[in-house]
């Protein structure tokens, strides 16, 4: 009977917030061939996930199960890994990645999981199938974390860095589709942000050909609607991720309208990416008009205070908003402009400053995006305290929100956040 059953099985919590990092992943593993033998499950919803695995353990020698997640998802991913665990005990491998078990290794570990992929997820995740499926061990692989036998953290050495033209942006064999990563790190190093702390800080650009071969296959099963993931939609080709490189970006959404025209359409500087207010120029602008789709560009201000700013590390001012915001209504686009309320170091002076400015650039035609501070792992204020938000920073989104001009979800966020900081500062669930 075991020979009957197929080796391994690499089956993949499905999830709607994390469907970006799985395709990446997959995309890479296919490109393995010692791994062509491997069967990938793509699952859904906790209930299906449970289900399924039953199933996958009876027709599979060895199953790993992988989950990637957000620190705002530590407590679901925890009930799930422990009814997990509990009904399949060492039947199944549970592998966890992403920003938050990147940041957290030994909090991750400490839920259930038996290794945590540290940082990018490519070559590891190539690495670790590769030895179960060849009965290797796994404890010398670069870019892992997991416990002893004597249950002492053991962190293996850091990868270098990608190249992201090595691998392609999506899976080609097991299709699925979603935004391209076009760009990985990013220069600016917010303190509230985990991009540059996961990530990097130099800027990687996939090249023109291995995004447009992408969008080729996408349009084979009909896909054109193109969007990007970015730290900063206008950055793209730059080298430093500071200047601007409008000719290869431009080159980029010519050689895309090429394989999408005439049904296709591209969404550049909207969900789920944003620019940064500095990179707001007509020439920028002018790109989302002649080749884009979109009405609308996202534009990460954060505060109204410019010493909130400078305290978070933001790399601009608040004239640089006011510009951008200025700029892009003249060309008939809707600014959505993302504030973070709670920001650490707040006082009322810049409470008073941030309410001023939003009602400053509403005026001229943004629509205020909200959200609340959230302490995340890696980041500088990772253990800041974390507060209510102002009574008039709500007075304030309120009339902003019955007038269209504000939406978000910094109630929910404001919930999570108090949760977050508690178990960062005790790393217990």
């Amino acid at each position: 009977m075991l020979a009957l059953r197929e080796k391994i099985a690499l089956v993949v919590f499905y999830q709607k917030k994390n469907i970006y990092s799985f395709n990446a992943l997959i995309g890479a593993l296919e490109t393995v061939e010692e791994l062509v033998d491997i069967k990938f499950y793509f699952i859904r919803g906790s209930e299906n996930l449970e289900n399924e695995i039953d199933r996958i353990c009876e027709n599979h020698q060895k199953v790993v199960l992988g989950i990637s997640f957000f620190t705002t998802q530590l407590w679901e991913i925890n009930d799930l890994l422990k009814l997990l665990r509990d009904k399949y005990k060492e039947r199944v491998l549970f592998i966890a990645g992403g920003p938050h078990p990147t940041g957290d290794p030994e909090g991750t570990l400490k839920m259930g999981f038996d290794i945590v992929v540290v940082g990018e997820g490519e070559e590891t995740l190539i690495e670790i199938l590769y030895n179960i499926k060849n009965n290797k061990n796994l404890d010398a692989i670069r870019g892992i974390a997991y416990f002893s036998k004597e249950k002492i953290l053991i962190t293996t050495k850091k990868r270098r860095w990608i190249d992201l033209d090595k691998y392609p942006p999506l899976p080609v064999k097991n299709v699925k589709f979603g935004a391209i990563e076009i760009t990985r790190g990013c220069p600016y190093a917010c303190y509230f942000c985990q991009t540059p702390y996961i990530l990097g800080t130099l800027p990687r650009h996939r090249s023109i050909k291995s995004i447009c071969n992408a969008v080729s296959v996408m349009k084979i099963y009909d896909k054109l609607n193109i969007r990007f993931i970015t730290p900063n939609a206008f950055s793209y080709g730059s080298p430093d991720g500071k200047s601007l490189n409008i000719p290869l970006l431009e080159k980029l959404l010519i050689e895309i309208t090429k394989i999408i025209k005439p049904k296709g359409e591209i969404y550049l500087g909207s969900f789920p990416s944003e620019v940064r207010p500095e990179h707001v120029t007509k020439e920028s602008l002018g790109l989302i008009l002649k080749y884009a789709a979109n009405d609308n560009i996202v534009i990460g201000a954060q505060s109204g205070s410019q010493k909130i700013l400078n305290l978070c590390n933001r790399g601009h001012s608040t004239r640089d908003v006011y510009n951008a915001v200025k700029l892009t209504s003249e060309t008939g686009l809707t600014p959505i402009v993302d504030f973070i309320f709670n920001l650490p170091n707040e006082t009322e002076e810049d409470i008073d400053l941030t309410i001023d400015f939003m009602y400053k650039i509403s005026d001229i035609g943004a629509k205020i995006h909200s959200h609340t501070f959230m302490p995340l792992p890696l980041t500088v204020f990772a253990y800041e305290d974390v507060k209510e938000v102002d009574e008039k920073i709500v007075k304030t989104i309120s009339k902003l929100s019955s007038r269209g001009l504000a939406y978000g979800e910094w109630k929910k966020q404001e919930k999570i956040a108090k949760n977050i900081s508690n178990y960062l500062k005790k790393i217990k669930l």
